[in-house]
Parts: structure tokens; C-alpha cells; sequence
């Protein structure tokens, strides 16, 4: 075997020296050369020596894939940790290494190393999947006759000089997905996670790219850790010109102790490169993770989630009456939210008790499940089976069950405490109370929440949030073993809870608590930068946000829950027959739709001015597309100007039109401009014209938008003759 290997799949391509006695050093990670000879890659790879300059080491260097100091590496360590002997960011890890390929078209390589002297093996592994799509995880193991505590390990890939900026996400609760942007500078720029959970504020993907890139354009390399723990992301660039991205599992001193021959595995840290800016990376992430064999397959059901309609107003009468009408404007599943058990009247009592209340449910959940299911819908249900409350059974049988240091306890949050689920006799019961839950109702959903932060996360004294996530993981794993058509929710007081690990045991993520429709414009479009629509819950709200206070047009909100996987979250029994009709108009429009909303390809545009955004969804073949065109505030600009589609075939000739079934009937139509009346109806335009000269549009108020949808197939009209075919005659 050569030692210079090029992996090569999805456009992407990682040149590897595999030349001992180091592990591997990856010199090249980015776009695809092409199949190269021997000789091709020598020079390949001696066109990429940097040069040597004052006090430093004395030859060109590369770091390895698991950096140290003993390689020159002055930055964060790949891997570090302690032993008997002290500790070691000095590790020096001797290895042979293999190529492995892959049926699904991707390849790999694997990796072995260790350090005899300090008692340390490592096996590394990187996948490069048919997307282009790079994963990496490391097993570490302690050899020899002593423990070695893992101090940290870091899945790293260069970057090259002209990565100058850096983009992360930041947030809160109702706030999360917000972005920050900053120069690529010396140092590092570290975003650590030790909420216990992913967090509202977590990095999602932290990115490098080449300067001013954007969503449609640049060259752009990003790390996502797939955890669902403590976690850190970090983009680090030296003086002497080395730079690395990349992240892992944050542990905590003595999380993780390795008694002779014990081993740990990190979490897979995922890592994509694009030269088509960050719509790029996406559309290479959606594809991977639409390739999972645990990817949702079905077409996502239209929702009705009971929270913001009845609260903990559990009336039977209410909730029958509320299905009736959901049923009747097209919701195709019904999820029964907080306060269906013990005592659960408010948020302070009841969780860990999870058994029907018969106080308010004298007969259980049948009589509504089995209404629900004669109207066509399926069931699903709100649980929280991580967090208890003081004022619970299950607490006062033994106060010792939550998650803290022995003899205390976390500041309260939500009036509730962290259950542990490392105890055995806990996961037991857990388990088994929500799994007799799913088979007495045969639930199809479970929305799982998880609302708090894990403070002082302590088991037998130890660091656990290592130990609960794995609990957490292996409880979902056994739920949906014993019941596999079951889907489950991942809610985390909204999107506290968004990452890859989580999602490879659930179905789709809750983004956030807020149905702000102008809220969710911003959260929606970043949470898309990792996730592909089908994956993000997205439900139309009542008119006034109950977390903001913002009354927001019906079509506003009807035109955002549209983009993902949509539902209702809105008392319907106070509708108005207007009202009703819209949603039927909406329900309908998405089920139309969401063959191309949930496989087609994610495209995003900064629009000029202030709070005006366009996004879309393409379809893979670019035969069809549809644009959500909004503005989110005023601006000084009266108009947008023509806007640009993205992601189009120029050499097709699409026909576009406004689609009217999220407006309102009773309000003025777009305008008494000829041209305006005619784009309703239907315009012809090559992909090239529209993605270069654009469209213009109607006026937009606050808080409005429309949508555009653009198909190489003309429209048909009443009599038969397309738009376009009319307007080609003129």
C-alpha cells in the first residue's frame, strides 16, 4: 500500500499519509482531484509542505489525527489524560494503519496506536460516507498493569490559511439557532457545552469558511459532535500556520476511569466541507442523514399537539370536541401533552409517577385514544422520563433517586430534579411504566421532553453526565425495541436537545417552545443548516404567541409551519369557519407538498435589508421548487426589488406562481399591477433568468410573506391550455 492514501466520495477528498511510525496525518481535506497515481499524489502532497520559519522545529510537520505534543502540536490536545505516572498531552502513539471500504460507495480508514511506556492503545476511525460526509470516533483503551483517567479526546481535520472567519450558533429558550459570526484569528475559538444536555445555546455546527461566505457561496469546513451530553466544538490556528476543526465529548476529571484493559469510545464527531457555501454543507448532511436506515420513511403526518390548546385543562368533553375538529381540517395525528397523570394539575407534582390519573381519567386514556383513532388519527403522548419532581411518589419512596451528590440536590429548575437513570432499580421502572404506557394505548408518538439543564450531575459520588446520556440512549434503545413502529419526539424545553445522537434513537426535534411564526423564521432557517425539514417539528400557534406576546397574521404562521414537519398547536374549537377553511386550505397544500419539502434540497438566501429572508426546498432533479419569500420587520427600502431563486436548472424554463391557499380570501388580492395579476397566475421564466435577474413581488408588510412555486411542468388551467402557453401566444 502506498503511503499517501486519497479518499474519495461525494465530491470530497482527504489526502492521508499513512507512513509510520505516527497514526495517520490527513495533509489534505476538501474538494475531489480526481483518481491520482503514486506519483500524482507525492506531488499532491509535496505541494502542500509549508515552509519552515524561525524558532520552530526544524522540518515541515503535519499534525496527526489524534494531535499531541510529542507531534509539535501546540494546541489543544486530540487526546490527553492521567495515570499513575502524572498526565500526558505528550502521548506518542505508534501505529499501522488500513484503508477500508465501504459498500454504500464511501470509504475509511483504520487506525491503531498506542503508548506502551504510558500504558495507552487507541483505535481511530474515519468514515467518508457516499455524501462526502466525514465521521470520526476513537476507542481508547488502558494496557498494561494500571488505570489511565481520560482527560479528553478531539476529532480534528485541517484547515487551510484561507478559512478567515468562524460561524457558530448561540441561543436561549425561545430565542435558540441565533448566529455569530468573527474573524478566524490566532487561538482558539472553543464553544464547551456543560449543561448536561446539547443545550439551547449550543454550537450546532461550528464552521470556518473563506471570507464573506454565506449560504449560496464560499468554501466553508464544519464539525457537529453527535452527543447528547456534555460537549466541546473548537476551530484553533496556530502562528505557524496549522489550524484544525473539529470537537468531542467534554469529560469531566475522573468521568471516565479505565481499570487495566477497560476501554472508552468516543461519540461520533461528524465533519463536512463544502465549496457552495453553507447550503452546500448542508445538502451533504441532509443526504447523510437521509441515507440512515432509521430514517423516517413514512410521509410526516400532519400534527395536533394539545399543550396550547387545553394546558393542564385535561377535560374529556373538551379534548373529544378539540380531535372532532382537528380531524376535520386534515391533522393526521393527535398528541395528548402535559397533565394526563398522578396529581398532575400544575408543573410542580406528579413527574416519575407515570400512571393515568383516575381522578380526571376515571376510565384511562381510552375513551379519548380509541374517538381519536375512529376519526382517523394516530396517538401520541407527552412524557418526561428523565426528570421527577419532589412532589412524586417515586421521591418520596426514596429522596436518593435524582441525579446529584449524595445528600443533596441541584437548584430547583421547573420545580424538578434530574432522575437517575444510572441507578438500575430507576431504568428498570421507567422503562417499564412508559412501556406498558405505549402497549396499553398502542401509542404510535411519544413526545419525550427534558426540561432541564443536569446541574452537579452526580452518581455514587462520580461525574455522571457520561453515564446518564449512555442511560438515556439504552432507554430509548429498549422502548422502541419492544415497540418498533413507535416514533418518538426528541423536546428539550424546546431545543435544548438537537444533535445527531440523540436523533439516531428518535424521529424528529422539537426546535423550540415558541409558535412566534417571526420567531420561527430564524430558528427554523439555522436549525436547517444540520437538519433536514422533515426532521424539525413546525406547528401553526394561536394569533398570540404565549410566549412573546406577538400577534401574528394567520397566513404568517400557516406560510412558516409549513417548512418542516408541520402541525397545530392551537385551541381549533375557537376558530372561525374562515379559519377552519385555511387550515383544511393549509393541511392540504402540505400534503401536496411535503414529497418536495421532505427530500428535495434546502436553499437559503440573505435578502437585502432588514428582517427580508428567502428560503426554499429544490427538488433533487430541480424540476420544482417552492420559496418562502417573508419580511420580518420594516425597512427603509418601501420595496425588496426582484429577489433571486437559487438552486434552479438555468437551462430549464420553469413556470411560477404565487400560491393563494394561505392568504386570506376577504383580503385584497396582490395588487391591480398587470404584471402582479399575471405572476398569480403563472409566469415563464428560464432558471437562468431567475436566479440571476429574479422576480419582483408584491408589497410585504410586517410579519408577512408569500409563497413561490416554481415548476418546469406548466400549470394547468381551466381550459386546458397552460399559462405558459398562453403567454407564448401572446
Amino acid at each position: 500500500m502506498s503511503d499517501l492514501c486519497l479518499l474519495r466520495a461525494g465530491g470530497t477528498a482527504l489526502l492521508v499519509d499513512v507512513e509510520g511510525p505516527r497514526l495517520p496525518r490527513v495533509l489534505h481535506w476538501g474538494a475531489d482531484p480526481g483518481p491520482l497515481a503514486a506519483d500524482e499524489r507525492e506531488a499532491m502532497a509535496s505541494a502542500l509542505v509549508l515552509p519552515v520559519g524561525g524558532s520552530m522545529l526544524d522540518q515541515p510537520w503535519t499534525p496527526t489525527v489524534l494531535p499531541t505534543q510529542d507531534d509539535g502540536w501546540s494546541g489543544r490536545p486530540g487526546i490527553s489524560g492521567w495515570g499513575p505516572g502524572g498526565a500526558h498531552p505528550r502521548l506518542r502513539l505508534l501505529a499501522p494503519v488500513s484503508l477500508t471500504p465501504r459498500p454504500d460507495g464511501g470509504t475509511g480508514l483504520n487506525a491503531l496506536g498506542a503508548d506502551p511506556e504510558v500504558g495507552v492503545r487507541v483505535a481511530y476511525e474515519l468514515e467518508l460516507e457516499p455524501s462526502g460526509v466525514v465521521r470520526v470516533r476513537t476507542t481508547v483503551q488502558a494496557i498494561g498493569e494500571h488505570w489511565w483517567d481520560v482527560g479528553g479526546v478531539l476529532a480534528l481535520l485541517p484547515l487551510p490559511q484561507r478559512a478567515q472567519e468562524v460561524l457558530d450558533l448561540t441561543g436561549r429558550w425561545c430565542r435558540e439557532r441565533s448566529p455569530q459570526r468573527s474573524r478566524l484569528l490566532h487561538g482558539g475559538r472553543v464553544r464547551e457545552s456543560r449543561r448536561g444536555r446539547t443545550g439551547h445555546d449550543a454550537a450546532l455546527l461550528m464552521v470556518a469558511g473563506t471570507r464573506g461566505f454565506d449560504f449560496g457561496h464560499g468554501e466553508v469546513w464544519g464539525a457537529h459532535v453527535a452527543w447528547s451530553g456534555d460537549h466541546v466544538h473548537t476551530i484553533e490556528k496556530l502562528p505557524e500556520g496549522q489550524a484544525a476543526v473539529g470537537g468531542g465529548e467534554l469529560l469531566h476529571p475522573g468521568e471516565v476511569h479505565l481499570a487495566p484493559g477497560e476501554s472508552y469510545t468516543t461519540p461520533w464527531t461528524v465533519l463536512v466541507w463544502s465549496d457552495q457555501g453553507l447550503d452546500g454543507a448542508s445538502a451533504r448532511l441532509h443526504t447523510m442523514l437521509r441515507a440512515r436506515p432509521q430514517h423516517p420513511r413514512s410521509p410526516r403526518p400532519v400534527v395536533l399537539n394539545s399543550w396550547e390548546a387545553v394546558y393542564f385543562d385535561h377535560d374529556l368533553t373538551r379534548l373529544l370536541r378539540l380531535a372532532q375538529v382537528a380531524a376535520s381540517v386534515g391533522v393526521e395525528r393527535f398528541v395528548l401533552d402535559d397533565g394526563w397523570f398522578l396529581a398532575r394539575r400544575d408543573d410542580t407534582a406528579g413527574l416519575g409517577d407515570w400512571q393515568v390519573d383516575p381522578v380526571v381519567w376515571p376510565n384511562g386514556l381510552h375513551p379519548l385514544v380509541d374517538r381519536v383513532r375512529e376519526l382517523g388519527m394516530q396517538v401520541g403522548l407527552w412524557v418526561e422520563p428523565e426528570m421527577v419532581n419532589p412532589d412524586s411518589d417515586l421521591l418520596r419512596e426514596d429522596p436518593d433517586r435524582v441525579l446529584a451528590r449524595p445528600g443533596r440536590r441541584a437548584l430547583p429548575w421547573r420545580a424538578q430534579q434530574a432522575l437517575d437513570l444510572v441507578r438500575p432499580e430507576v431504568f428498570e421502572r421507567v422503562l417499564g411504566q412508559v412501556s406498558a404506557l405505549v402497549g396499553e394505548y398502542r401509542l404510535d408518538y411519544l413526545k419525550w421532553d427534558h426540561n432541564r439543564d443536569l446541574h452537579e450531575a452526580e452518581h455514587a459520588g462520580r461525574p455522571a453526565v457520561r453515564a446518564q446520556t449512555l442511560a438515556v440512549y439504552r432507554l430509548l434503545d429498549e422502548l422502541r425495541a419492544t415497540h418498533p413502529g413507535l416514533e418518538i419526539e426528541s423536546c428539550a424545553s424546546g431545543g435544548g436537545r438537537v444533535d445527531l445522537g440523540i436523533l439516531a434513537r428518535t424521529d424528529r426535534v422539537w426546535p423550540s417552545d415558541t409558535n412566534d411564526a417571526l420567531e420561527r423564521q430564524q430558528i427554523q432557517r439555522w436549525t436547517g443548516l444540520l437538519l433536514p425539514p422533515e426532521l424539525v417539528g413546525a406547528h401553526v400557534g394561536p394569533p398570540v404567541a404565549h410566549t412573546t406576546g406577538r400577534t401574528v397574521d394567520l397566513g404568517m404562521r400557516l406560510l412558516t409551519a409549513l417548512f418542516g414537519h408541520a402541525g397545530i398547536e392551537w385551541d381549533l374549537t375557537t376558530c372561525s369557519p374562515g379559519e377552519l377553511d385555511r387550515l383544511r386550505a393549509w393541511t392540504a397544500l402540505y400534503r401536496e407538498l411535503r414529497p418536495l419539502l421532505h427530500g428535495g434540497h434546502t436553499v437559503r438566501v440573505e435578502l437585502p435589508g432588514a428582517g427580508a429572508l428567502l428560503h426554499g426546498v429544490v427538488a433533487p432533479g430541480r424540476e420544482r421548487a417552492v420559496f418562502a419569500v417573508v419580511r420580518l420587520t420594516t425597512d427603509a427600502d418601501a420595496v425588496l426589488g426582484p429577489v433571486h431563486l437559487p438552486g434552479l436548472d438555468p437551462a430549464l424554463t420553469y413556470s411560477v406562481r404565487l400560491r393563494h391557499e394561505l392568504d386570506d380570501p376577504s383580503a385584497p388580492g396582490p395588487g391591480v399591477d398587470p404584471v402582479l395579476r399575471q405572476r398569480a397566475q403563472g409566469l415563464s421564466l428560464s432558471g437562468a433568468v431567475l436566479a440571476t435577474s429574479g422576480l419582483a413581488l408584491p408589497l410585504l408588510g410586517p410579519a408577512s410573506g408569500v409563497l413561490l412555486d416554481v415548476s418546469a411542468a406548466p400549470w394547468p388551467t381551466r381550459d386546458g391550455v397552460s399559462t405558459s402557453a398562453r403567454a407564448a401566444r401572446g
